[in-house]
């Protein structure tokens, strides 16, 4: 009986070694592919891809969505968040068909810009950021918008100011007055408002901020209005009146400028 059992046993070991066997390795070969799918899938993550870091980037861009805009007289909700949410978005507008072909109308000599004389694609110098002198009654930090001329100001010490080449509202978008910045965004979201569309039903109904978006690199907007003062990936439209009264910059100087002014900043428009 003795015998009978210890054979059993011994018979017993011998078929369960091998069977844990083959059940240990596929539990290391399991841990070792859950191990490469971490490896491959999660840990880049916590890395920076070169080919798409912001070349503009001073910190992260915020993942706030794009507010759309109340008519107001400002007041303590401007102050806490900028313009509050409401039936109308933001004016910022690509330049339409009829503004680029008017723009871009050659002259039979070779291809220039009929309002500059500019070839389209080249900025002409003049609207080149500077440091210039600027007489003015307005306080230093303050920003002068000259329309007529396309100049942004931005008011310093000692009759200084640094000068800043703009594209500004094309005919029957004009406007004039005494604003404040009431909020910053980096690569901002844009929504266009709903007469927009119906000028431009080509238009996206949202676009996320980015090197394609019609914002450009930074936005500084306006309290009590519908504008902004913002970037654009269309620099060949500085130093023209292109826009649906948004004031525009090259997204270098847009940033230059975001680095300078703070929410509250004064802001004429002339």
């Amino acid at each position: 009986m003795l015998f009978v059992e210890s054979r059993s046993y011994d018979e017993a070991i011998a078929v369960w070694f091998p069977v844990m066997s083959v059940k240990l390795a596929s539990l290391r070969f399991a841990a070792r592919l859950v191990a490469s799918v971490v490896l491959v899938t999660v840990l880049p993550g916590f890395g920076v891809d070169a080919a798409h870091a912001d070349p503009y980037a001073q910190s992260a861009a915020p993942e706030l969505p794009d507010p759309a805009y109340i008519p107001s007289s400002g007041g303590i909700l401007d102050d806490l968040f900028g313009e509050t949410s409401g039936p109308y978005a933001y004016y910022a507008e690509p330049e339409d068909a009829s503004a680029a072909s008017a723009r871009s109308a050659s002259v039979a000599s070779g291809g220039a810009d009929a309002e500059s004389g500019m070839a389209r694609g080249v900025i002409d110098s003049a609207f080149l950021r500077a440091e210039v002198d600027y007489r003015t009654s307005e306080r230093p930090g303050t920003l002068v918008v000259d329309t007529p001329n396309r100049y942004l100001y931005l008011v310093q010490n000692d009759g200084r100011a640094i000068r800043y080449g703009i594209g500004v509202g094309r005919p029957g978008f004009e406007w004039s007055g005494v604003k404040s910045v009431s909020r910053k965004s980096e690569w901002p979201d844009w929504t266009p408002p709903p007469e927009m569309l119906k000028r431009r039903p080509d238009l996206p109904h949202h676009m996320r901020g980015g090197p394609d978006n019609p914002l450009g690199a930074r936005a500084l907007y306006l309290g009590g209005s519908m504008y902004r003062i913002h970037g654009t990936n269309e620099p060949d439209t500085i130093g023209h009146n292109v826009s649906s009264g948004c004031i525009r910059m090259m997204n270098e100087d847009v940033v230059d400028l975001y680095s300078r002014v703070h929410v509250g900043t004064k802001v004429v428009v002339r």
